[in-house]
């Protein structure tokens, strides 16, 4: 059975999942696992080329939801109702990710998400009376200015065509009411909301950021934070992690916040939806079923292994998941991570407040939304020029979409 995915940015966990899991599930049930990696920048790509041979992994693993996918991938059913027998509910944030209501088919399934945090320079912040970080985006904007002028360091929010700028920027159109589509699914970026979102992404970048947040790639933020150039930037606890174990003084400075407040919501997407699809082509499906359920059944050493980063789709897997991340030995201070406990409280899928759909999915992989916030910051169109560029690309997509069924 050959499987695809993603080279964790938590190295142990590679080390733990190829050589231990994999292994050892392949012992038991005589099946020889091989376990390719890929950057994350690749997934796109290699899934799209698998899809057009109708040939490659047995199971594929993708960062965000994969509902483009959806004719060439098995029904994933089977696995969620195996899994959820053995151990409770899918989270909503999951079954949204991954499920059609349209078609009643789940294109995908997921065993874990990472949360998308604010990281914050505690040092910085306290200066300029916000000892434990911004709160809101204005929190943001305000001392964020204070400490570019006062300090030099710029924030670090993303305006690339790169993941973690689509996730932050979708966090920043929600929080002040936008979304690309509605409940049912229909195009509404075309908003009063949308436009006070630019408005206000524009008056970030020229007060608080420089113009090499136009050209980040995904490790550009994590870069700029480790570093000590960044005052705040959001972003999984790859952050801090690496501090933890390459510069343990900078990893002291590093605090961590929820999803900041808007004027309509606290909310974020998450930074990683972990998704696993069978194509309809795998040579191994139902071992590949298997294989998928048997992990959920180890997900506490998912968890563990690496370090806090996945957190559970199947929230019993982990019971002791607030106390562990109350209370980390490597962390400094060591209840670092208890703000993660309430996670699901502010995290969403792509796609809110509908599913994760095809439509959704090739705008995502498109980099409709970053782009819109990039024409607005770097003044190349108004925010009303740059929303209606944006709507009507997003209109064409999921026009093509409904026709094509």
């Amino acid at each position: 059975m050959r499987i695809i995915q993603w080279s964790h940015y938590v190295p142990r966990f590679d080390r733990w999942f190829d050589g231990v899991f994999a292994k050892q599930w392949g012992a038991k049930h005589g099946v020889e696992v091989i376990v390719d990696h890929v950057t994350p920048t690749e997934v796109p790509a290699r899934a799209a080329a698998e899809a057009a041979a109708g040939k490659g992994h047995d199971l594929f693993h993708f960062l965000s939801p994969p509902a483009a996918f959806e004719d060439r991938v098995l029904d994933h059913n089977d696995v969620v109702r195996e899994v959820e027998k053995r151990h409770g509910r899918m989270v909503p944030l999951a079954h949204r990710s991954t499920f059609n209501p349209k078609t009643g088919k789940s294109f995908a399934f997921s065993d874990s998400y990472v949360p998308d945090p604010g990281n914050y320079r505690i040092d910085l912040w306290s200066d300029v009376g916000l000892p434990r970080g911004p709160d809101t985006w204005e929190d943001l904007r305000a001392g964020g200015r204070k400490i570019k002028e006062k300090f030099g360091h710029p924030a670090g929010i993303g305006f690339s065509q790169e993941m973690d700028s689509n996730m932050t920027l979708r966090a920043l159109l929600w929080s002040f009411g936008g979304a690309e589509q509605d409940e049912f699914g229909r195009p509404t970026l075309s908003s009063k909301e949308t436009i006070e979102a630019l408005k206000f992404a524009r008056a970030l970048y020229r007060e608080t950021e420089t113009p090499e947040v136009f050209t980040w790639d995904p490790s550009s933020n994590n870069r700029a934070m480790l570093s000590g150039r960044s005052s705040f930037v959001q972003n999984a606890i790859s952050v801090t992690r690496s501090a933890e174990k390459e510069n343990p003084e900078i990893a002291r400075r590093i605090g961590l916040t929820p999803a900041l407040l808007g004027p309509v919501r606290r909310i974020a997407a998450e930074h990683l939806m972990s998704c696993y699809v069978i194509w309809k082509f795998a040579e191994n499906p139902e071992g590949a079923k298997q294989f998928l359920v048997d992990l959920i059944d180890n997900f506490a050493s998912v968890f563990a292994e690496s370090e806090f980063y996945n957190f559970p789709c199947f929230a019993a897997t982990v019971p002791d998941l607030a106390q562990q991340i109350a209370s980390d030995a490597k962390a400094d201070p060591r209840d670092k991570y208890k703000v993660l406990g309430t996670a699901l409280e502010w995290s969403t899928n792509i796609g809110f407040p509908g599913y994760a759909t095809a439509a959704i999915d090739e705008v995502f992989n498109a980099f409709t939304i970053p782009t819109m916030f990039a024409r607005a910051a770097r003044d190349e169109a108004t925010p009303q020029e740059a929303v209606r560029i944006a709507q009507a690309e997003i209109t064409r997509i999921f026009d093509r979409r409904q026709r094509a069924g």
